[in-house]
């Protein structure tokens, strides 16, 4: 059991970081029929995230595989850490601590898989998708009432900024 209730804990967190299928999107990779490759995307994520960066918090992606989709998207939402091809997501947090000299606690972090799990007991705020794998909701502070690509991103957010009292 956590220490800190975790609105404190809500408090604290100055990044937070973003698995992409499963989280960001629903978790199905289309292809088409010429081999492009297909992800929906979220808009109220996507405000939710803009507003999270221009409250001043942090925003990173951390993805087991790599698509020009991603990219992409981190572009339109000014995103500048995306770490694509991470399946060990600690080395990619590791290197972000070290880039904004930020403490564990200081982080939240979304994921949806067991490969997630790592990284989610690690970080001071841990929260899943409402359609999260089970091994992954029964391991993590807060589970999203949103599913992975329906919202789930936004809702994290919003309570981090609520938190903060950056929003009512």
């Amino acid at each position: 059991m956590r220490k800190s209730s975790l609105r404190a804990r809500l408090k604290n967190v100055r990044m937070v970081l973003l698995d992409v299928d499963g989280v960001l999107t629903d978790g199905r990779i289309v292809y088409g029929d010429d081999g492009s490759e297909y992800k929906a995307f979220d808009a109220h994520d996507g405000y939710g995230i803009e507003r999270a960066l221009n409250y001043g918090l942090r925003i990173g992606m951390i993805s087991g595989r790599i698509s020009p989709l991603v990219e992409r998207r981190a572009k339109e939402l000014r995103i500048v850490d995306v770490y694509q091809n991470f399946m060990d997501k600690v080395s990619a947090f590791e290197e972000l601590k070290r880039k904004y000299n930020l403490r564990d606690e200081e982080f939240a972090y979304v994921g949806d898989d067991a490969f997630d799990l790592p990284l989610l007991k690690k970080v001071g705020v841990s929260a899943a998708p409402a359609n999260a794998a089970d091994e992954v909701t029964g391991n993590v502070d807060f589970v999203t009432k949103a599913k992975g690509g329906r919202g789930a991103a936004r809702e994290v957010i919003d309570m981090v900024l609520k938190a903060q009292k950056k929003l009512d």
